[in-house]
């Protein structure tokens, strides 16, 4: 998402962050009213509902019409679905972490779980405990069979030895990396399972 749609985003939600301007567009997306009948409704001074209109102006939320005398204002629709369409997408909401590490909370585990130089392959890394958190095991079974190569059957003794330079209790992390399908079996061979 660029930088001037998450401003869009950022306001939209600032000014939308308050009690009385949502009872408003409530209110307006049913029917038009004027300042003094939204105090009225609301029961607020027209000072604050006008201040309140102004706010959700700046966004084009609603719109104003001069009836004689007064003003009517009315939610509008059509401002309302087009930032839906530009904004409130799946796609524009998942952007919104381009610039996060999606990875910290995974690098996180590791290192609290994993003793050794993650970085250097060539140095022991060894499992201090599996973790009883299942989303924390999986970071672990993950990082694990990444020690196994794509596209090659292993027989169960291969396994075991290489689960066992990183950690002692290898029939238990063989079951997992089963259970948590990343590591199949079949008549007692072994194999890597890609991941999406």
């Amino acid at each position: 998402m660029n930088n001037e749609k998450f401003e869009i985003l950022l306001r939209f939600f600032k000014v939308l962050a308050d009690e009385s301007r949502l009872k408003i567009v409530g209110i307006l997306a049913n029917q038009e009213c004027s300042v003094e009948e939204l105090a009225a409704l609301l029961q607020l001074k027209e000072p604050t509902i006008s201040h309140h209109l102004s706010r959700l102006k700046e966004l084009s939320l609603v719109r104003m019409r001069p009836d004689g005398n007064a003003h009517l204002y009315q939610l509008d629709n059509d401002a309302l679905q087009a930032i839906s369409k530009e904004i409130f997408t799946p796609e524009k909401i998942a952007s919104l972490v381009e610039n996060v590490n999606t990875e910290a909370w995974e690098n996180k585990v590791l290192k609290t779980y994993i003793e050794g130089d993650l970085q250097n392959s060539q140095e022991p890394q060894i499992i201090k405990e599996i973790p009883a958190s299942r989303k924390k095991r999986f970071v672990i079974l993950k990082w694990l069979v990444s020690k196994f190569d794509i596209g090659v059957n292993y027989p169960e003794r291969a396994v075991n030895e290489i689960i066992k330079r990183h950690h002692p209790d290898s029939a238990t992390l063989r079951r997992e990396l089963v259970g948590y399908q990343l590591m199949n079996r079949v008549e007692g061979v072994y194999y890597r399972i890609l991941q999406k």
